[in-house]
């Protein structure tokens, strides 16, 4: 008898959730191994103040990598932009819709002067380009918690498809265009990891594999990893594949929304990265994306 795959995750109800799809795609017994993460831990305190990217995946990888579980699953919008050696990115098993929602008021209907609710400087940032009348509150906690909190505003930002994966997506307001609001990278969809050398786990995740979404997160990732991996400025990337063809839009603005630099790059699927890095160079080298993040660099 196969033992159950062990499948490491963060305990919130939208990690179960996609622990539990990514389980029910495997079509296998498998165990969830729950790990809290220093995202889980700190719970006010800024996303980009306490590590940014990578906040609720380090101690779920280091469950892979201990061998107390065989896999990882993440929001592959968490994950850092560079897969650690160690660790291999087997699936990409879907997505769903990518875009930002606003729960409480439609844009258009947000009074001058109103308090929006996000922790996130993309948001923020390009909220305030198309609204600079616009205020920003501070708000962290689970996707329920944060649906709650819209009371506290005058409208809040969340992801669309947690809405939707939670149920929730009756509270939904408005559904923001990628024209206004560039996903983050990897949004929407689901990243699973397993060990570099677990061949035989590798090749179970192989099989639920979707193509064109792993090529396009690719993409979004060669573009966050040129932009320094560790970017805590504003950024955003949304790619689509078409046959042999993947297209990106690349994004990265000021912090305040004064400066959005965006950018459009068509390549290969044979190397999505590579049109990835290609949308990032052309902001920082040609657009003045290099002397944006030199401005805003902590002193």
């Amino acid at each position: 008898m196969t033992a159950p795959i062990r499948v490491a995750t963060r305990g919130s109800a939208l990690a179960r959730w996609q622990a539990e799809r990514v389980v029910a795609r495997l079509g296998v017994a498998a165990e969830l191994v729950i790990v809290t993460t220093t995202g889980d831990r700190d719970r006010t305190s800024a996303i980009h103040a306490i590590g940014g990217n990578g906040v609720f995946v380090k101690e779920v990888q280091e469950a892979v990598r201990r061998g107390d579980a065989d896999v990882a699953v993440h929001s592959a919008k968490d994950l850092p932009a560079l897969t650690p050696d160690d660790l291999v990115i087997g699936a990409v098993p879907e997505r769903a819709d990518a875009r930002d929602a606003l729960v409480g008021a439609a844009l258009a209907e947000l009074p001058e002067g109103s308090t929006v609710g996000t922790g996130s400087v993309r948001r923020r940032a390009q909220l305030a380009a198309v609204r600079p009348d616009l205020r920003f509150a501070e708000l962290r906690g689970n996707v329920p918690t944060r649906v709650e909190r819209a009371a506290d505003f005058d409208a809040v930002v969340v992801a669309l498809a947690a809405l939707e994966r939670l149920d929730l997506a009756d509270r939904v307001t408005e559904v923001l265009p990628v024209s206004v609001m560039l996903p983050m990278v990897g949004q929407g969809a689901l990243a699973v990891e397993c060990r570099a050398d677990d061949a035989d786990t590798a090749e179970r995740l192989a099989a639920i594999d979707d193509r064109d979404v792993h090529v396009a997160v690719a993409a979004e990732r060669g573009f966050l990893a040129e932009l320094g991996g560790g970017c805590t400025m504003p950024c955003g990337a949304y790619a689509t594949v078409d046959g042999a063809t993947v297209t990106l839009d690349g994004l990265l603005a000021a912090t305040d929304g004064t400066h959005v630099l965006r950018h459009t790059t068509t390549g290969a699927v044979r190397d999505p990265a590579a049109v990835g890095r290609s949308a990032a160079r052309a902001i920082l080298d040609e657009l003045g994306g290099a002397a944006l993040l030199a401005t805003e660099a902590p002193a």
